[in-house]
């Protein structure tokens, strides 16, 4: 293939080069390195443990003292034995403890997974460890060899969503999950938007409306609402009755690639990094095209930071990248993305772990 004679013979400028570099050796591994590589191995299997804790409610037994393997095993109708076994998993990893071996006790950690605590994340630790999310990333080297997501290899549907409207259990627990995630910031989130003025604000693609909700009970005056697939409408609604909101809530079933309905406030939280680039141009041009005269944007999402800067966006970049084929995104990405669309950046704002971003039309 143009080679003029045989490889050994010349050297390339690559090969010169790195035969220029001074000599590098690799760290010392410790024991303590050993320790954490395990921990990092075997992750999958605590994932798998949180999940059937969470599943089989070990959280809320412990709570009102049903407390024995066999108590908990017979109100789940699971085998006994196993839950035993769970149990002492769970110990192993200061879910539950135990003076005696028979009788179990919940801890802290464990009550993370109480359904439907405010600080709950028991929504979460069910739909990531469910086949939705479970398998496309049985395929994540797939995904990193091809760039692409793998939500059709696994479940032969375009999208996770898509998935989802035909598995409404857990279309259930995803739903809660996008609600674990938010419920803690919600209220700080409801704080750092100003709603003043507004008329009608719509959380696009919202779930059951967390953070609307919130900005609702902060604002007794403003009228919100989702609008998201149709299987989430019920959800939502359900979620604005038990906060007494129903009045002036309002849940919509649509396509936010197709349009959106009219408002003068629209949110998008943790929407935007389900999507490439091309989509949520879609969607931006849509809310563009919709919202009323004088109206913002509002999207809250994580941001990307340093490259040695810690903190879960780089990791959810990994889930964006094998489920859904988005990403996670820096200020200069999403200033790209509100400047094709016809916006203007006009605040960014720290929001517990998330950034809430404002946008006007330009």
């Amino acid at each position: 293939m143009g080679r003029t004679g045989p490889l050994t013979s010349r050297p390339s400028t690559l090969m010169r080069g790195m035969q220029a570099l001074p000599a590098t050796h690799p760290a010392p591994v410790t024991a303590g390195d050993r320790d954490q590589m395990m921990t990092m191995i075997t992750g999958y299997w605590v994932t798998q443990i949180v999940c059937a804790a969470a599943t089989f409610n070990l959280a809320d037994h412990l709570a009102t003292g049903t407390d024995t393997p066999e108590a908990i095993a017979d109100a789940e109708s699971i085998d006994p034995d196993a839950t035993r076994r769970l149990l002492r998993a769970c110990a192993a990893l200061g879910l539950v403890t135990s003076t005696d071996g028979v009788h179990f006790a919940g801890t802290s950690l464990l009550n993370t997974l109480l359904d439907g605590d405010s600080a709950s994340l028991r929504g979460f630790a069910v739909a990531l460890s469910a086949p939705g999310h479970w398998l496309p990333w049985g395929r994540f080297l797939d995904a990193v060899r091809g760039g692409a997501r793998q939500i059709n290899a696994a479940h032969g549907t375009e999208t996770i969503f898509d998935y989802y409207a035909t598995q409404p259990e857990e279309a259930a627990a995803f739903t809660a999950a996008m609600s674990n995630l938010t419920a803690p910031e919600a209220v700080e989130i409801a704080t750092v938007i100003d709603t003043e003025g507004v008329h009608q604000a719509l959380d696009i693609g919202g779930a059951d409306g967390e953070v609307i909700r919130a900005m609702m009970r902060a604002n007794p005056v403003l009228r919100g609402g989702v609008f998201d697939l149709p299987h989430v409408v019920p959800d939502a609604r359900e979620a604005a009755r038990r906060d007494g909101l129903q009045h002036r809530f309002t849940a919509i079933g649509g396509d936010f690639f197709e349009s959106v309905p009219t408002a003068d406030l629209y949110v998008l939280k943790y929407v935007l990094h389900d999507w490439d680039d091309d989509s949520c141009l879609r969607i931006l041009k849509n809310c563009r095209a919709s919202l009323q005269q004088g109206g913002r944007i509002v999207i809250v999402d994580h941001l990307v930071g340093e490259l040695v800067e810690p903190g879960l966006a780089p990791i959810m970049d990994m889930n964006m990248l094998v489920v859904t084929g988005g990403r996670e995104r820096d200020i200069a990405e999403f200033d790209a993305l509100l400047t094709s669309a016809g916006f203007r950046r006009t605040r960014v704002a720290p929001s517990g772990q998330f950034a809430v971003i404002e946008a006007v039309a330009a």
